[in-house]
């Protein structure tokens, strides 16, 4: 049964990401940590598809959950056809003021979530010899944002990995690839005022940032490129960076 993990799908990219690739895939299992309202209603449009949905509300920074996710679809669904890791959290300000707990927190909901997925998924992707990995990563992680030294130091760490991965997996049929988004209008760009968004836009030669809906197609169109495409950070910014 073809089935795909989605972590961090109960808004944005990843609410987006899951409803598009329900069309392509038998079993759906999405996750979040907090907002079980969205999960549910994203469950439920995926459900009216007449396709299986897991939907769980945990701590992706936690082995332990990870490990239950992955386990609930070997048991459903038999395999783990794809992984995409894109729950992520930001922090803006100043590097002086961030605090050790606010430099771990990040460091693992945005990198150590990945580890713990692909390291209870991948046996099993190993053991069938296939299998797709995508992690969403950011143009930050490519060139470093002020302000947001953390995050940008995540999303690097998270093209390093993906890399590195693709390589050692390559001989077992495991495409593993990152997609570098630029500006996506989404929540997590919430805290920007009408002002700061405009000046944002302008730098942006396509003259606006991108929509959860055109992630979500990206994502959908690497799936579909043939398995020799990996080891790639493929950069999706409308032209910013």
């Amino acid at each position: 049964m073809k089935s795909i993990i989605i972590t961090g799908a109960s808004r944005g990219i990843g609410y987006e990401t899951a409803y598009l690739l329900a069309k392509d895939y038998d079993y759906i299992a999405i996750c979040c940590s907090k907002d079980t309202k969205k999960l549910g209603e994203l469950m439920d449009k995926i459900k009216a598809m007449g396709k299986q949905c897991l939907a769980m509300v945990g701590d992706v920074s936690d082995y332990n959950f990870a490990k239950e996710m992955v386990d609930k679809v070997i048991s459903d669904a038999r395999e783990v056809t794809t992984l995409i890791n894109n729950a992520a959290i930001s922090q803006v300000g100043l590097f002086t003021d961030t605090t050790p707990d606010s430099w771990q927190q990040i460091m693992n909901v945005n990198i150590n979530s990945v580890y713990n997925f692909c390291h209870a998924a991948l046996p099993h992707m190993i053991n069938k010899k296939s299998g797709q990995v995508i992690n969403i990563s950011s143009v930050w992680g490519l060139v470093g944002a002020s302000c947001e030294v953390a995050y940008s130091t995540t999303k690097g760490a998270i093209n390093a990995f993906t890399k590195a991965l693709a390589k050692e997996l390559a001989p077992s049929n495991i495409s593993v690839n990152a997609i570098a988004f630029g500006a996506v209008n989404t929540t997590m760009n919430g805290h920007l005022s009408d002002d700061e968004i405009a000046q944002l836009e302008e730098e942006i030669p396509y003259g606006r940032m991108c929509t959860p809906i055109e992630a979500a197609k990206c994502i959908k169109g690497i799936l579909n490129m043939p398995e020799y495409l990996t080891g790639e950070v493929i950069k999706f910014d409308g032209g910013w960076i």
